[in-house]
């Protein structure tokens, strides 16, 4: 949701190509693609806004002391008509209450509103946070998981033995449900916010998660050098997938981040990237990854790989080249993973691993953990057999 704040005397008068009509979605669905403002005759301050470039947006616009506020609620078709009117209606009474003193309230606000409901509201007020990979995975959740679960249940009902009996209806299916009751959970965090809740009564603190084993497969020497033989063979004839799988093994990047990559953003030593899966974050150049991006010829801008180069292009290519090297069940990922064991085979210590990675977080190093304590198992080893030898206890 975004707030604007117009001054004490914008008023709706003044913009251009302004109408009035009865909002609704064949309104919106009937709208010229210029730009202005649609204010909705019956409701004073609810108005669907729409811009040359085809994007609309519900709008309500109210006075606040001695200005004039105007929010934006959410973008059409994501949110229905009848919800943004709604919500338009909730926050013009809110707006004309302001400064009145009202009577404490005993129940949330509208307890009996449904959680299919809630969705549109919760869309348009928090996916700002969210990136748009993240929209559109969090959209898949609430879609196929939340709303055939608890659509039509109010809001303010949910409660712990709801949400543990969804989890018992996802045995056979843990990685989703692991990767779903977290949105749920802000889902029912924000709805308190909204008093569509009582404040702490969110029931998904404390549900515990499927423990699952992580997959995680790690290149041999072996398996390094049929894969080096496969990548210089083909080189003449997929060099862009090429370059992209070499950097992925040099850089031990992920693989949006290497499609993603501007020449803008490369430096002498440090790839400085603006936006990762964990925010801005830099990649440290080494003479093996500086001489795959020389190789495709530096330029002054734009994306590394070009500008078609896409995921679709470099997961086929792989596929056929995995198979190839005699490796057919190891990931693009799986590069990333290699490089932490490579790493930490060379006694690079956990948490440089994690700096190399780029990971917000100590605790996502941890899973590399095992292998470090191998190296020091087969260190401790061999220290001993030295010491035996020299005891005598040992030819």
């Amino acid at each position: 949701m975004i707030k604007a704040k117009l001054g004490p005397n914008r008023d709706s008068s003044q913009f251009p190509d302004v109408r009035r009509d009865r909002l609704n979605g064949n309104v919106a669905r009937r709208t010229a693609l210029t730009s202005g403002y649609i204010w909705d005759e019956e409701l004073k301050g609810f108005a669907l806004r729409h811009t040359a470039t085809g994007r609309k947006s519900w709008i309500v616009q109210y006075r606040h002391r001695q200005d004039v506020r105007r929010i934006t609620l959410g973008t059409f078709p994501m949110m229905k008509a009848h919800d943004a009117r709604a919500e338009a209606r909730r926050i013009l009474a809110s707006a004309a209450l302001d400064g009145l003193p009202t009577r404490r309230a005993q129940e949330p606000a509208d307890a009996a509103l449904r959680f299919a409901d809630y969705v549109p509201i919760f869309w348009a007020h928090y996916t700002h946070h969210w990136k748009p990979s993240t929209q559109r995975a969090n959209r898949h959740y609430i879609q196929n998981h939340f709303i055939p679960a608890f659509g039509e249940r109010a809001i303010a009902s949910l409660t712990r033995p709801d949400i543990v009996a969804w989890r018992d209806g996802m045995a056979r299916r843990e990685g989703a449900f692991n990767r779903a009751i977290p949105v749920l959970s802000v889902m029912l965090g924000y709805a308190e916010t909204l008093g569509y809740r009582p404040h702490g009564s969110n029931p998904c603190k404390g549900i515990a998660r499927y423990k699952r084993l992580l997959k995680e497969r790690y290149l041999s020497a072996r398996e390094y050098q049929r894969l080096g033989a496969v990548l210089l063979e083909w080189a003449a004839t997929r060099p862009i997938a090429i370059a992209a799988i070499w950097l992925l093994i040099y850089l031990g990047a992920r693989k949006g981040e290497i499609l993603a990559l501007r020449w803008e953003w490369i430096g002498e030593t440090y790839i400085d990237l603006p936006d990762s899966k964990t925010g801005p974050k830099r990649l440290y150049l080494n003479r093996q990854s500086a001489s795959v991006l020389a190789g495709l010829g530096r330029q002054s801008g734009g994306r590394v790989l070009g500008a078609t180069f896409g995921p679709r292009q470099l997961d086929n290519a792989w596929v056929e080249i995995r198979s190839a090297a005699g490796i057919p069940d190891v990931r693009l990922h799986d590069l990333r993973h290699s490089f932490a064991s490579v790493a930490i085979g060379h006694g690079i210590s956990l948490s440089k691993v994690g700096g190399l990675l780029g990971h917000a977080l100590p605790e996502t190093t941890v899973r590399y953990a095992h292998l470090a304590d191998d190296m020091i198992g087969e260190a401790a080893s061999r220290v001993s057999g030295s010491m035996a030898r020299a005891l005598g206890l040992v030819p």
